[in-house]
């Protein structure tokens, strides 16, 4: 099974790293306040609409939350329902945080129009989509791919400087602390949907594919800071031996 979980990060790891790239490319590059702006937007479109195969957006998490208490202690585990509401409450808090960095940035309230998404963001989301729809192999395979490894998270809270870019360090850290191992659970609970080589290739497969079209929608998110050819370059130094 470890060997399993090793083998799953090790098909996921290039892709973080292309999204780190992106990240501090972007970053090290003095962004305006229009560029910021720009990917606050599109990253709270994400925070809203968490899309992994298991959490499918806060609105309708929170509505089936609200279904399942009756059931605590009934069919419905406590400990499992309190680590749902944790979870509910850790997206909220990643959402605060970047919402009050686009309002220092807007200068005025933020509302819900604020939000974007942008288009490989809604190509990600239906790929994610139908790989969920799938085998139980694929479902968990888009598990996997959720957070990039926590990349742009782990880039953004090495800024220093401005008050903008301190700003954006400390709510960068807060996000990073929470999702940092999220990879490790995501593998452990993939690797044991693979029952056969077969399972494992379709899961490797379905990886690639989504943690691809992350990088894209990275990219678009920042402005593309990377070339194809700058993203296939780093995918090939950082690929590992599977």
């Amino acid at each position: 099974m470890r060997e399993t979980e090793q083998y799953l990060i090790d098909v996921a790891y290039p892709y973080w790293e292309a999204e780190a790239r992106i990240a501090k490319r972007f970053f090290a590059g003095k962004p305006t306040r229009e560029q910021h702006i720009h990917w606050l937007k599109a990253q709270l479109w994400k925070e809203l609409h968490p899309v992994d195969g298991y959490f499918t957006g806060l609105h309708r998490e929170l509505a089936n939350l609200v279904d399942m208490f009756p059931e605590v202690d009934r069919t419905v585990e406590r400990h499992h329902y309190h680590g749902l509401l944790e979870q509910l409450v850790q997206e909220f808090n990643h959402y605060v945080l970047m919402a009050d960095i686009l309002e220092y940035l807007l200068g005025r309230k933020m509302d819900a129009g604020d939000t974007v998404q942008l288009s490989e963001e809604k190509a990600l989301g239906d790929l994610r989509r139908k790989f969920v729809a799938g085998s139980a192999v694929e479902k968990a395979a888009v598990l996997v791919t959720e957070g990039g490894g926590a990349r742009l998270f782990r880039e953004g809270r090495r800024l220093k400087g401005s008050v903008l870019e301190r700003k954006i360090a400390a709510a960068m850290d807060v996000v990073y602390e929470d999702e940092k191992n999220h990879y490790r659970e995501a593998a452990r609970e993939a690797a044991a949907a693979v029952g056969n080589q077969r399972d494992l290739k379709a899961m490797k497969r379905a990886i690639e594919r989504v943690s691809l079209q992350r990088v894209h929608m990275r990219n678009e998110m920042f402005q593309f800071p990377l070339s194809r050819e700058d993203i296939e370059q780093c995918l090939a130094k950082h690929r590992r031996p599977v």
